[in-house]
């Protein structure tokens, strides 16, 4: 039974890339990096063949995002610190779904830095 479970996914390296980039809508629209990829992760993930992998690495990601933004509050009364973990984080935002949208289209596995593993 285990063995058919493989034939019925699909391999759809658009959706893994449109799932990656769908973590820039926080960066345009102020929300929806984390809702819509985690809406696509939980509909998708029994569907296409590598989506679950993908989906966990961005979901993780965005929560660590979210702490990161979390802990920079306090450091910015600490000599400015949290500002620059706030500016290093916003980079870490834009440029890591990019890189990683493009290893998607490569059939390559997801990698984001400094990502806590909250879903595994």
């Amino acid at each position: 039974m285990e063995s058919n479970y493989h034939l019925l996914m699909r391999k759809d390296n658009q959706l893994l890339v449109v799932t990656h980039l769908c973590q820039l809508l926080t960066c345009f629209t102020g929300f929806g990096g984390l809702i819509v990829p985690l809406i696509l992760w939980v509909t998708q993930k029994d569907r296409v063949e590598g989506m679950d992998a993908h989906g966990k690495a961005i979901i993780n990601f965005q929560l660590s995002i979210i702490v990161y933004c979390i802990i920079s509050i306090p450091l910015i009364l600490l000599f400015g610190i949290g500002i620059l973990v706030l500016i290093f984080v916003g980079l870490f935002s834009l440029i890591f779904p990019i890189i990683n949208a493009i290893k998607a289209s490569n059939g390559e596995p997801p990698s984001y830095p400094l990502s806590l593993n909250f879903v595994s």
